[in-house]
């Protein structure tokens, strides 16, 4: 029996006057925090949260064996120094985003300001606003317990701002146990296929999860989900915004608490003062986010992960200046070596 993901029951956000607040003006504080805090990186050539595939030249780097396409040698540059470049290219001027966002039980969890799922709506709004720019399009698929709903790729901040209101608004999966399991709807696996078929053009993939959907118990063998995300990433960039909560990661010391499996609704008594407990306990959870990292990794998606207990602007922020830093540097080293 898999207790991945298990939690406490009946959590709520540590900030109570940010639940509280109507949808409305959560989405107006959302909006007023992304372009503040995201307000430097709102400029540029649709460089957003991934340097982006397209048709300008942007200098060569060195051929990446398993990584580039043959197609984008730059044989110019090779030739002159005997080692295998590729072309860069800027992002296009129109940029086609597909947002795959979970929306299943094991998102509704959070001992922090944020629960999960208020965090992947702050990061499904981060990308709508880092993404946005004339006749850039962003459609999504929201995968949910009930099925998967569908939001075609539109332009413009009203359609921006629907989306991210249906986000907040959508019913949350409740009162599940043992004799009333959560319905069997679509899983992650799913929901990267329905983002397969829809997304033709090459542009960005953004997944947004906690990734604990189908985690095989050896670490040895590949979640279902890595597949079709290689084959996401074949065609397209893709982005992994990995979402956890710290208490997914440890238990604290409160003695006998009841942990709930938020996708089947079994149940288990656990006696937290065993610090031996708690130490397999961490060890296990650590061991299930390398697991995650790892599949992430060979799978060829850019990994963002993003913590409840985290000012999770800033990590974007960081992450947005790494990407950039290493896109730059391969450019600037082959424009040294040409010289």
């Amino acid at each position: 029996m898999s207790w991945r993901g298990a939690t406490a029951p009946a959590p709520t956000p540590a900030d109570p006057g940010l639940a509280d607040l109507a949808p409305d003006r959560r989405l107006r504080r959302l909006e007023l925090t992304v372009t503040r805090r995201l307000d430097g990186l709102l400029h540029g050539r649709y460089r957003g949260l991934l340097p982006g595939l397209g048709s300008e030249p942007a200098g060569s780097r060195e051929y990446r064996p398993g990584e580039d396409e043959v197609r984008r040698m730059d044989w110019a540059v090779t030739a002159r120094t005997t080692v295998p470049h590729v072309r860069e290219v800027d992002a296009d001027r129109e940029l086609t985003t597909w947002l795959l966002v979970d929306a299943s039980p094991s998102m509704e969890y959070g001992t922090a300001e944020l629960d999960k799922r208020e965090l992947a709506v702050a990061a499904v709004a981060a990308v709508g606003f880092l993404t946005a720019g004339v006749g850039n399009r962003l459609g999504a698929q929201v995968l949910g317990p009930a099925g998967l709903r569908r939001f075609p790729p539109r332009s413009g901040r009203t359609h921006l701002l629907g989306l991210l209101r249906a986000l907040l608004t959508a019913p949350r999966a409740g009162g599940y146990d043992e004799r009333t399991p959560p319905p069997d709807g679509p899983d992650l696996t799913d929901g990267l296929a329905a983002v397969h078929r829809v997304a033709l053009r090459r542009g960005l993939v953004v997944v947004v999860s906690d990734f604990l959907d189908g985690l095989p118990d050896d670490p040895r063998h590949a979640p279902p989900w890595e597949g079709p995300l290689r084959r996401l990433a074949v065609r397209h960039q893709v982005l992994a915004v990995e979402v956890t909560d710290p208490r997914e990661l440890e238990l604290p010391d409160v003695g006998l608490i009841t942990l709930v499996d938020p996708e089947t609704g079994r149940r288990r008594e656990v006696w937290t003062g065993d610090p031996r407990l708690r130490e397999r306990y961490a060890a296990a959870a650590a061991a299930q986010r390398d697991q995650v990292r790892e599949a992430l990794r060979r799978s060829g998606a850019t990994h963002l992960p993003l913590r409840t207990d985290r000012d999770w602007s800033a990590d974007i922020v960081r992450h947005v200046h790494a990407q950039r830093r290493l896109a730059a540097a391969p450019a600037r080293a082959a424009r040294g070596g040409a010289a």
